[in-house]
């Protein structure tokens, strides 16, 4: 039972580290390709995106990356950063 828990909090952890690194690029390609702005249109027209609402993006995206080949492990931070450059292209092109 302990192993159980240590193995536990271990995946925890390196649960809560991918969410501060997804955090932290989803706010850098934010920030990359100018969507922080708190307006939503830019002045040529554009629409801009909140940092929460990019990350729900790449989220979603590299939910379906993995999704697509069964939840296979060991490929979650590849999975969330083709989603990143995915997304930073699909916004770029707004």
């Amino acid at each position: 039972m302990t192993n159980r828990t240590r193995g536990s909090t271990k995946q925890d952890n390196e649960t809560a580290e991918l969410g501060r690194r997804a955090g932290k690029l989803a706010r850098a390609a934010s920030d990359e390709i100018g969507l922080t702005n708190p307006s939503r249109k830019t002045a040529d027209g554009g629409t801009r995106f909140s940092d929460e609402e990019i990350y729900r993006l790449i989220q979603e995206s590299a939910y379906y990356k993995a999704q697509a080949r069964s939840f296979e492990q060991g490929h979650e931070v590849e999975d969330w950063i083709e989603a990143e450059a995915e997304v930073r292209r699909r916004l770029k092109s707004l």
